[in-house]
């Protein structure tokens, strides 16, 4: 009884962690890049909608500026606000296992997915019959969600919480876990050496060239990335071969050759997030 007991409590930790995908610089960031490249009668229109930011009822958590809302949906996650919003958490991410054929609708029972997330949102933004807080709060989840479907982990499970329960060494910081560290470490470490500058105006060239794809096609391609690069690079084999394996390492090689391919992805997200945003609001 003690060993299931302890077996409890570790699951119930495990599902305790937020699903914080790119932490708040992450998600600032895809948020600043959407806001660079939005054509103008668009900023015009979010910047009425951030001005409704009292009418959501969350002063703890703001929502001011578009970067504020993207954070927005996970501070009301916070253990002030969670009475109120505890249900939404199912809609951050949408684990596909790894190991069998892509489904879109794995994980995603009654819409309580971050793809069917977006489309919602989506929606509710474009409706200028809804009041404007509804409206404004469908904004914030609209901004973080994009972002959160481009975090591998948060599209693809390996029976490991989306690399959760993997523990992970990150170059010499030990005892990690592989969620957080493409959550935050390495995310934080891509944004802020890149070069150019993430958030900047990009050239037409660019966002055809990134600004592609439905939610559908964002989620395939996270759980790709998954699949094929984050968990045979750290657990130094494929994840459907043999035993599972709950730990791992991140060497400063395997580092390096993460970055561009987290910077990609932050990339992604700010241009799709600015084209959806143009299409709700355009």
């Amino acid at each position: 009884m003690r060993r299931l007991a302890l077996a409890l409590a570790a699951l119930a930790a495990v599902w305790a962690m937020p699903a914080l995908a790119w932490w708040d610089y992450g998600h600032r960031t895809v948020a600043a890049i959407a806001l660079k490249n939005v054509r103008p009668e668009t900023r015009a229109r979010i910047d009425r909608l951030l001005r409704a930011e009292a009418q959501l009822g969350t002063p703890k958590c703001r929502a001011g500026t578009l970067e504020d809302a993207a954070v927005w949906p996970d501070c009301i996650r916070g253990k002030d606000q969670n009475w109120r919003w505890a249900y939404t958490f199912p809609w951050h991410f949408q684990d596909v296992q790894v190991c069998g054929a892509f489904d879109i609708k794995q994980d995603c029972a009654n819409g309580n997915c971050v793809t069917a997330q977006i489309d919602r949102n989506a929606r509710i933004l474009a409706d200028r019959s809804l009041p404007v807080a509804q409206r404004l709060e469908a904004l914030a989840f609209l901004a973080h969600f994009v972002g959160d479907v481009h975090q591998p982990l948060h599209g693809a499970d390996n029976h490991d919480y989306g690399g959760n329960g993997v523990k992970a060494d990150y170059g010499i910081v030990p005892a990690k876990n592989l969620h957080s560290i493409w959550d935050g470490l390495l995310a934080e470490r891509a944004i802020s050496s890149a070069r150019p500058p993430l958030v900047r105006i990009y050239s037409p060239a660019e966002r055809a060239e990134l600004a592609t794809g439905t939610p559908e096609d964002w989620l395939r391609e996270s759980w790709q990335i998954a699949r094929d690069l984050l968990y045979p690079q750290v657990l130094g084999k494929s994840p459907c071969e043999g035993q599972p394996v709950t730990r791992g390492t991140m060497t400063e090689a395997m580092i390096a050759a993460d970055l561009p391919v987290v910077e990609k992805r932050v990339e992604q997200a700010g241009l799709r997030l600015a084209r959806m945003l143009d299409s709700a609001l355009g």
